[in-house]
């Protein structure tokens, strides 16, 4: 017998009316009275049902427009179902993106109390918690300070404390784990581990196949609207890195978001030119050129690089542009991330996977999955992904006898 469900969902159908032509202004609606009346139907949940069991840690994983992230708002109550039946048992704690419901205007303290509250906990609750939420999040010089004075980084940490101390049976969770500088991720890590061996029930959607590898007991794939396979996260992951070659490349339906555009993404040889091999031995160099959309206080550009069975070799990122509270990236600015690595990759093809993510505000603003893709050629022969420089001794002795 297994262990009791914390989720069931049945027959979950979600459809969003899209208007076929937009009317922005009133002369247009004068002229036009009748434009924008048209929809189209897009159908983001088509009869999805699954089973979720209490102290499992699931992964929800998919491209772009696949539906994972309507299904989380669903189960978070943010959206109504058309059809369809949830059941969770036990209380709910919904982080869909890190800082949301925050009032930059209110210090840290009034902030972790008014959280606390929309989580169900009683002000009396959060206060007596208020300490350690602020301990966790290394902000005990910062803790009556406005929100609208703090970094990025501060305003993560705050609000990772804060899901940390949520105390409820089921987290829903989409993409927080790429957040913050190294030592924070380690201590988010850690935090997820623990988690985990307390046996709480954890929902999180991500684009990162090692994530879910490395947390997860189970995950699933969607693909417009449905379920593509659930099982094991590392078959899931091969099927999910299927579905991506399939396009031939880079997702193309994810190069360009409301606040940033990938304008381009390449492998560039010693003398910059663009390029889609490289000798084992010979410098990795990175080119991503982006497109600030609206204005932003800053990103946190990241780079996964992945071997071509979906496998996470190695993770590296930048801050760019952020400073306190100021607006640095303003609309129409580039940014060029270059990047030159050490290669010590065995021979075979490989994927970077490229995210953006918003500084201050917290979420990602663009994730574009095989955003370049190269062939590592030459080297020595190994069975293993990476082949690193080693010093190897081996000496026989005389038997002691």
């Amino acid at each position: 017998m297994g262990e009791p469900l914390a989720i069931q969902v049945e027959d979950l159908q979600k459809t969003f009316r899209i208007p076929v032509s937009r009317v922005d202004s009133l002369k247009e609606r004068v002229v036009h009275p009748f434009a924008g009346r048209d929809f189209r139907d897009l159908r983001a949940l088509r009869g999805v049902s699954f089973e979720i069991q209490q102290g499992e840690f699931f992964g929800i994983v998919g491209r772009n427009g696949s539906g994972k992230s309507t299904l989380l708002k669903l189960l978070a109550s943010i959206y109504r179902a058309d059809a369809g039946t949830i059941r969770i048992a036990g209380r709910l704690a919904p982080f869909i993106e890190l800082g949301v419901g925050f009032n930059v205007d209110l210090t840290a303290r009034e902030n972790v109390v008014l959280n606390g509250v929309m989580m169900g906990l009683t002000p009396k609750e959060m206060r007596r918690r208020l300490d350690a939420i602020i301990e966790f999040a290394e902000l005990g010089d910062f803790a009556d300070l406005k929100l609208k004075n703090y970094s990025s980084g501060m305003l993560v940490r705050l609000a990772f404390a804060v899901m940390m101390e949520a105390d409820a049976d089921v987290l829903l969770i989409d993409e927080v784990l790429a957040v913050g500088d190294a030592a924070f991720q380690q201590k988010c890590a850690d935090a997820f581990h623990q988690m985990k061996a307390e046996g709480k029930t954890i929902v999180l959607v991500t684009h990162e196949m090692a994530t879910v590898e490395d947390y997860c007991h189970r995950a699933m794939l969607i693909a417009e609207g449905e379920i593509q396979h659930i099982g094991d996260p590392g078959e899931v992951g091969r099927e999910y890195l299927r579905l991506n070659f399939e396009g031939g490349g880079a997702d193309e339906g994810a190069t360009e978001g409301e606040e940033v555009r990938l304008v381009e993404a390449r492998l560039e040889s010693a003398d910059g030119e663009p390029t889609a091999n490289v000798e084992h031995g010979d410098e990795i160099r990175l080119r991503l050129e982006l497109e600030i959309k609206r204005d932003l206080p800053g990103i946190d550009v990241g780079f996964l690089v992945a071997n071509a069975d979906g496998l996470g070799v190695f993770n590296f990122g930048i801050p760019v542009g952020e400073s306190e509270g100021a607006r640095e990236l303003t609309a129409g600015r580039r940014v060029v991330v270059t990047a030159a690595l050490d290669n010590q990759l065995a021979a075979g093809r490989y994927f970077v996977h490229c995210g953006i993510n918003r500084a201050y505000e917290g979420g990602i603003a663009l994730y574009v999955q095989n955003a370049i893709d190269f062939v590592v050629f030459g080297g020595p022969q190994t069975r293993g992904v990476v082949y690193p420089e080693l010093k190897i001794d081996a000496t026989v002795e005389e038997g002691a006898g």
